[in-house]
């Protein structure tokens, strides 16, 4: 049944709100704990770290899950109102979103592994050094998933792209922004597993910023515009 244009700004907004709690989900997991936890190339200071800052450290495994878990409420939102675009694309977007929540959840057990071992619960026969060297293994396994997921975080932002460009309800300008956003996360991606000497010169690129905000610029457009109030549904069909 296609939705009605109220029923379709009320969507719109909602998916706004998921969008921006799952962002600030993000920011306090992949910026704020790793700012007050990692040192690279310093398993004594990291390890250090992660016990003094225990709680911390457990906050962010639960905001994963919490991530994840708003990720797919999020995607589901997305798919409500966009199958009248294109309901192909809208499944394409679904998949692409689904298929990194088991990765996620497997990185979170890794993240407790690792603190058991940092605190002795595991290995107790082995000694501290190689106890810390095992327990940076599983971090540094975390911090390759984080790699490989960044290209999911580009392929993702297509469909959606696409369904905004062929929407009616939606500015053009944002589909193409989304675009940039994808292209600039699977080259992210692909720098990091291939050069991975040139990351930070892609990470910290002028670029960089303007790209990442595709996402911030979208959830902002649907959390306060919503969608054209002029918009009819009958308009896609024709």
């Amino acid at each position: 049944m296609e939705m009605n244009s109220r029923s379709l700004k009320n969507t719109a907004r909602l998916a706004g709100v998921l969008y921006l709690i799952w962002i600030i989900t993000g920011i306090y997991s992949l910026l704020y704990i790793p700012s007050q936890i990692s040192v690279r190339g310093d398993a004594v200071t990291t390890a250090q770290n992660i016990l003094s800052h225990e709680f911390l450290f457990r906050t962010g495994i639960i905001n994963d899950l919490v991530g994840s878990t708003l990720w797919v409420f999020m995607v589901l939102v997305l798919y409500r109102l966009f199958k009248s675009v294109n309901e192909l694309q809208a499944k394409l977007l679904v998949a692409f979103v689904i298929v990194q929540v088991p990765a996620v959840f497997i990185m979170d057990a890794f993240s407790i592994t690792s603190l058991m071992i940092f605190k002795g619960e595991l290995l107790k026969t082995f000694e501290l050094p190689q106890r810390q060297d095992l327990a940076m293994l599983f971090l540094r396994i975390n911090d390759y998933g984080v790699l490989t997921l960044e290209a999911f975080w580009g392929l993702w932002l297509f469909p959606l792209a696409i369904l905004v460009y062929k929407s009616r309800f939606l500015p053009r300008f944002l589909a193409v922004w989304l675009i940039v956003t994808g292209i600039f996360y699977l080259v992210l991606s692909f720098t990091s597993l291939l050069l991975p000497q040139y990351k930070n010169m892609v990470s910290n690129s002028i670029f960089a910023l303007p790209a990442e905000l595709g996402e911030v610029a979208f959830m902002l457009w649907l959390l306060i515009k919503g969608v054209k109030t002029e918009y009819r549904p009958t308009e896609l069909n024709q």
